[in-house]
């Protein structure tokens, strides 16, 4: 495999483990000096913010769904579109993303997710429906 089918599988590989709802064993997939940035929130830095924050993500809902629309990929870069389902009760908060990820050495070293802040925070609150 090149260098774009390894970036491209390791991406796939982590969305396809948020499913699993645990931070810990999304680890394996980042660099120790992996940079996750949710675009709208300040970036966490390092491996063990990074599982923090995703921690946090898991923590505010039963479960999270990362399903790829769109996938692009060009050397190390992958760039993702694609809908993020946040469950908290009976609320069901699909959240359209579009996802920059840097591959280094087999290991996701960044990860810049760009969506609006508002749209999933009326969601998850119960203040608008997914259809809004």
């Amino acid at each position: 495999m090149g260098v774009s089918e390894d970036a491209e599988r390791v991406v796939r590989d982590m969305c396809d483990a948020f499913a699993k709802h645990d931070a810990e064993a999304l680890r394996p997939f980042f660099t120790d000096d992996v940079v996750y940035h949710n675009i709208p929130m300040d970036p966490a830095v390092g491996i063990d913010a990074t599982i923090a924050f995703i921690e946090g993500f898991f923590a505010m809902c039963e479960n999270m769904v990362i399903e790829t629309n769109h996938l692009a990929v060009r050397g190390n870069v992958v760039l993702t579109e694609r809908v993020d389902t946040f469950k908290v009760g009976q609320i069901v908060a699909p959240l359209p993303v579009m996802g920059t990820f840097e591959v280094r050495d087999g290991k996701i070293s960044a990860w810049r997710d760009y969506f609006d802040l508002g749209q999933i925070t009326k969601m998850l609150s119960g203040e608008a429906s997914a259809a809004e």
